[in-house]
């Protein structure tokens, strides 16, 4: 793991209820949704790799 994060109560009451909304949008499947979010994090950490990647000269 590259980063820990420390929530504040606030902060975890708000990351619980997009939680709970998450895993009602995969019918109450909390494994089918954690499934589908390593999928999402996969698709956006390729894509940050390609931006942060070095470029190439064409020259």
């Amino acid at each position: 793991m590259d980063h820990i994060v420390t929530l504040d109560s606030r902060q975890e009451a708000a990351l619980q209820e997009i939680d709970d909304k998450f895993v009602t949008q995969h019918k109450g499947d909390p494994v089918r949704a954690l499934k589908e979010m390593i999928v999402l994090n996969g698709h956006l950490q390729d894509r940050v790799d390609a931006l942060t990647a070095p470029r190439r000269s064409t020259r």
